[in-house]
């Protein structure tokens, strides 16, 4: 069986966040025992510029709810439309009621 990457570790958790739900950067670093959060942000970058469609990395924001990658998007306003069309609510570029939508991969472990 072939080692993963990291890169490929963080598409996996971040495949696993349910639509309608977020995690932070910090969340997947954490889970993984691997990196930082920074590296899960570059690892996202990534997949957004190779055009990785089955990785929702719209799903991932920063510690403070704030759409922070959304510049890595083809346009400046899709991360928060992907996440509106999912049903949660952004203001200003940040994720309204953060808590609420906040989901921790240690989920993952409860299955």
């Amino acid at each position: 069986m072939k080692k993963q990457s990291y890169f490929e570790l963080v598409y996996y958790v971040t495949q696993k966040i349910p639509k309608g739900r977020i995690t932070n950067y910090g969340a997947i670093a954490d889970y993984l025992s691997l990196g930082s959060a920074r590296m899960v942000g570059w690892a996202l970058t990534q997949s957004n510029q190779s055009d990785m469609g089955d990785v929702p990395a719209h799903r991932v924001v920063n510690r403070k709810g704030e759409l922070s990658g959304r510049i890595h998007f083809k346009t400046p306003t899709l991360m928060q439309e992907l996440l509106e069309e999912e049903g949660v609510q952004v203001q200003n570029d940040k994720v309204v009621d953060f808590d609420k939508y906040f989901w921790h991969p240690q989920e993952l472990d409860k299955d």
